[in-house]
């Protein structure tokens, strides 16, 4: 994966070992023969989405560039059942030890954000809408949170601060105005970049796209609501990409996919995904 090339995902991987491994392992260190060589097995304990194998299996390379890499016949994406060894992996037992709790750590939650995605994605089914993620990441996690959303079958929101505009509330309240935040934001962005505003009525929704918004963010709307706002919108210009946002539970996600947007952006994916249970077990070889 090209992605885990990026020096910002490797040099973490550094500093999430450092800040575990400390001045070393003592306790591996204590009661296990630096020669004693071993094979690990990936065990999934409940249903999962599989994501972020080749990020632990990265984490053990950082502490044996000379390790095996990870035996799998599986692939990022795959669903496996509870009881399924889907990945083994041969060094060093001090190694396998050192490095279980970290690559762990991220491989349980790549593949929380991948499942949890891909149950919203599942729900809104047979509907154009698409499910994207937001900016509410975990400091530092932001890269693989974002791929293990794609992973689960939902869309990249934007990266960061600099990757689109989006003018909400408080933007347009700075600016003295929806119009007045578009109109500078058009003066001053590249012409490449769309620009998206946060509405939360039928007014700011007319106003958004008279100014020349490109996308417009319908903010905790009822799905009545935010029906009869897609109609307003695609009778002013249908052109323009509507994107539902605010409180998407599971249960209710396929409403606002009914009601006709083409976005449905879901922070919970990533800031509140459960880490899925997934253990590592070793044995002598």
């Amino acid at each position: 994966m090209n992605w885990l090339d990026n020096g910002e995902v490797l040099g973490s991987i550094g500093e999430f070992l450092a800040e575990d491994i400390g001045r070393g392992d003592i306790t591996t260190q204590a009661t296990v023969e630096t020669e004693v060589r071993g094979l690990g097995r990936f065990l999934a304990k409940e249903y999962l989405v599989i994501c972020g194998v080749e990020v632990a299996e990265a984490v053990f390379m950082h502490l044996d560039a000379e390790i095996s890499e990870i035996e799998t016949g599986y692939n990022d994406g795959d669903e496996v059942e509870e009881g399924t060894v889907f990945a083994t992996l041969k060094g060093y037992a001090d190694v396998l030890l050192t490095g279980e709790r970290v690559a762990l750590n991220l491989l349980q939650r790549m593949s929380g954000v991948a499942t949890l995605t891909r149950q919203y994605v599942k729900a809104v089914e047979g509907t154009k809408a698409q499910i994207v993620d937001t900016r509410k990441t975990t400091p530092g996690l932001r890269l693989l949170e974002k791929y293990a959303v794609m992973i689960g079958g939902g869309k990249n929101h934007r990266m960061g601060l600099d990757d689109g505009v989006l003018i909400k509330d408080n933007h347009i309240s700075l600016a003295g105005g929806i119009t007045e935040a578009v109109v500078a934001a058009k003066q001053k962005v590249g012409h490449l970049h769309k620009i998206e505003v946060e509405v939360t009525n039928w007014a700011q929704l007319r106003e958004a796209i008279e100014a020349g918004a490109d996308i417009v963010m319908l903010d905790n709307q009822t799905p009545e609501e935010a029906a009869k706002l897609v109609e307003m919108s695609r009778s002013m210009n249908p052109h323009v990409l509507i994107e539902a946002s605010g409180n998407m539970d599971l249960d209710k996600v396929r409403l606002y996919a009914e009601a006709g947007v083409d976005l449905i952006s879901v922070g919970r994916i990533t800031h509140s995904a459960r880490a899925v249970d997934i253990s590592f077990k070793i044995q002598t070889l």
